[in-house]
């Protein structure tokens, strides 16, 4: 029988314990999921940086750490992490970022902000958007996430450019990488979709210089992490009008301080960090594949590579 430490906030055990003790069985393992145990008796930890684990050094028996967030970078540089880190990918991410990115995409190229709130009552201006081809949406970041934006608004019509670190390539993207070929996407990126890991070579990726790269009147998405952003340089930029709009999900500091600029301001929206969310039922499955994986001796799904943090 394997013993499976749960390591995330104790809310989400009610939750999450019926959809793993099921993804277990259905992926034929006998394990047992418990909220604590003594360390060496550990074989996988379900973890979640705000779990209550934060030193591994005990647990000298578990085989892996099989994250519940996308996001591993308050983790990954952990000294005493010394087992492989699993990031979670599941359907249910994937889905839920597909969905908020073209929403947020389709209400500003459709100006529905003006449509829903005009500026006078009354007012009756028939102003016609251009039709999605004719606006180019570039995506930094092509991930599991990057990916499955693309697909989805290649498919309602949007000519997309992306970027990443190394070369890729997507069916339809036009796929760039290296700082040449940032300089080219942000040039004609009437809106920006911001997909990255925060690492210290993507923090403030979006800073002055970068942001002036920008068309007049971009709109910028940022449902990646809230340190891909230089805030001051975005709020000039705000300012100034060069970027017409900011919808942002994430922020350096989370919950936003209720005395940050962003939430006044009048070209910003403030999501509360709602992009997408891992689903107990969706995930519990890739946690379950991964131990079967790790118990027959397969690569692990999702692994992370720490020295690239991510």
């Amino acid at each position: 029988m394997l013993t499976v430490l749960f390591s995330a906030q104790a809310e989400l055990w009610d939750s999450y314990r019926p959809a793993l003790t099921a993804a277990f069985a259905e992926a034929g393992l006998e394990a047992e999921l418990v909220q604590a145990a003594a360390p060496e008796l550990v074989d996988y930890i379900v973890f979640a940086p705000n779990g209550p684990v934060s030193d591994f050094g005990p647990y000298t028996r578990a085989k892996a750490a099989l994250g519940l967030w996308a996001g591993v970078e308050q983790i990954v540089d952990n000294p005493t992490l010394r087992m492989p880190l699993c990031r979670m990918v599941d359907q249910g991410l994937r889905d839920g970022m597909r969905e908020w990115v073209a929403g947020q995409v389709l209400r500003h190229h459709l100006g529905l902000d003006g449509i829903i709130a005009p500026p006078k009552p009354g007012l009756w201006v028939p102003e016609f958007p251009p039709l999605a081809r004719d606006r180019h949406v570039g995506i930094l970041g092509l991930g599991e996430l990057g990916a499955a934006c693309a697909e989805t608004l290649l498919g309602l019509g949007f000519p997309l450019s992306g970027w990443s670190r190394r070369p890729k390539a997507l069916p339809g993207v036009d796929c760039l990488h290296g700082e040449d070929g940032l300089r080219r996407l942000l040039a004609r990126s009437d809106i920006l979709v911001l997909l990255l890991p925060l690492t210290t070579e993507t923090e403030n990726l979006l800073n002055a210089d970068t942001l002036a790269r920008l068309p007049k009147g971009a709109v910028i998405l940022n449902p990646g992490r809230g340190a891909l952003i230089d805030d001051a340089a975005l709020l000039e930029a705000l300012d100034s009008g060069h970027i017409a709009h900011a919808t942002l999900d994430v922020f350096r500091i989370e919950p936003l301080p209720a005395e940050h600029p962003f939430w006044a301001h009048p070209r910003v929206t403030v999501s509360p960090h709602i992009a997408s969310s891992t689903r107990p039922e969706t995930a519990a499955r890739v946690i379950a594949e991964n131990i079967r994986r790790g118990e027959v001796g397969a690569p692990f799904l999702h692994l992370v590579d720490k020295t690239q943090g991510y």
